[in-house]
């Protein structure tokens, strides 16, 4: 078995919040149009893997719950869909161009981590959030998602 990675998601909440996971209990990740992230989901994620999930645009934005993979990536079907916002008229069934993971709720945390938070930790001063990555989609460190898990939790 593959050792499990981990991940940070980005979201707006006003399109698809912490809140609409845990009610929904499970999610196709579906909209990402970034290369780079696509080939973090189609080649990097695996089924268990955890996902720190952070919503951006809003003030203060930070992260607020947790995820796991819940399968293999797979074809995005929404850039098949003429009516879809994320619609791609060069993908085809034949070569999908764009694919997504199923993501599952965990958590939300007992408290937002802030992003100014994340920039004044020492530990996680190296993660591309920090570094201002504009990718929905990011590799996390064990150390740093260990570091995210404790800022979470504290009092």
């Amino acid at each position: 078995m593959a050792e499990k990675r981990y991940w940070l998601v980005k979201s707006e909440p006003g399109s698809y919040s912490i809140d609409h996971l845990k009610a929904d209990r499970r999610t196709a990740w579906t909209g990402v149009r970034n290369y780079q992230a696509r080939n973090l989901m189609r080649d990097g994620m695996q089924p268990g893997d955890l996902v720190l999930f952070y919503h951006s645009s809003v003030e203060p934005p930070g992260v607020v719950g947790l995820a796991r993979v819940a399968g293999a990536a797979y074809p995005d079907p929404t850039a098949l869909d003429p009516q879809s916002e994320y619609f791609d008229e060069k993908a085809t069934h034949e070569d999908p161009r764009w694919f997504l993971v199923d993501l599952e709720f965990v958590e939300k945390y007992p408290r937002m981590v802030p992003l100014d938070e994340i920039r004044q930790t020492k530990s996680l001063a190296k993660m591309p959030l920090v570094n201002r990555s504009r990718l929905s989609v990011q590799p996390v460190q064990p150390a740093e998602f260990e570091s995210i898990q404790r800022l979470a939790r504290k009092g």
